[in-house]
């Protein structure tokens, strides 16, 4: 009796392997955009970036429709793919909105997170203060998205969750600009500082206030690099 012929998993490996490409693809369009590497309005040539990540053009048309969906990139029929502007209008817009759902989130996270979960952020706030002080911003900024959403998470209120993700990607691209300013990152730092403490002591209306706090002088810091006077569509520079 002959033997069978060993069976593959090459169909249900390859599934796997594209969704990783796709993944990876859109992570590092994802940090090109909002580290300013790409720039808004920016025209994004399919074939540059095929290059530039290595990838082909399917894979690369996947990941500029996701980040279509997440407001980071425009297409258009006539105009292809560009990089979403970015106005004054638009992140002060977003501030006030996603500052009020942190402060809120802030407060129902001090009574429902575990003390080993408060104890995990606090590893995670030290681990961005250390990239502070090497002056590594975009390292530190990873830690400090990771932050946010684990005081999100820790809310547990699946609603608030929902619209906080379907802002999370144009915020987190706002939030990159402040901290292009040294000031601004050396008080940013302090600000999580007095957030870490307030989140020790389980003191959710005092976590709620400096979280809401913390989006403002944000917010605050990209006026003044664009002066006092910018009218609201007008496209941001946060490297002043």
């Amino acid at each position: 009796m002959s033997a069978r012929p060993a069976e593959t998993d090459q169909p249900a490996k390859e599934p796997r392997r594209k969704g990783r490409l796709h993944t990876s693809t859109v992570d590092a369009l994802h940090r090109m955009i909002v580290t300013g590497d790409l720039e808004p309005g920016q025209k994004l040539r399919e074939q540059e970036l095929c290059e530039r990540l290595g990838v082909s053009r399917t894979p690369l048309r996947e990941a500029l429709r996701t980040l279509a969906a997440q407001g980071l990139v425009q297409l258009t029929q006539n105009r292809g793919a560009e990089v979403a502007p970015l106005t004054l209008a638009d992140i002060t817009a977003l501030f006030d909105v996603v500052g009020s759902l942190e402060a809120l989130a802030a407060r129902l996270a001090c009574k429902a997170m575990t003390d080993e979960a408060i104890a995990e952020i606090g590893v995670l706030h030290y681990r961005m203060m250390l990239h502070h002080v090497r002056d590594e911003l975009p390292d530190y900024f990873a830690l400090n998205q990771q932050i946010h959403r684990a005081i999100i998470e820790g809310a547990q209120n699946p609603v608030l969750l929902g619209v906080w993700e379907a802002l999370a990607a144009r915020v987190e691209r706002a939030k990159y600009l402040p901290n292009l300013q040294p000031n601004r990152w050396k008080a940013a730092m302090h600000e999580h500082d007095a957030m870490l403490a307030a989140l020790v002591a389980r003191d959710g209306n005092e976590l709620g206030r400096l979280m809401e706090a913390h989006f403002h002088n944000g917010l605050a810091a990209i006026l003044a690099a664009n002066g006092a006077e910018a009218p609201p569509e007008t496209a941001v520079d946060g490297s002043a």
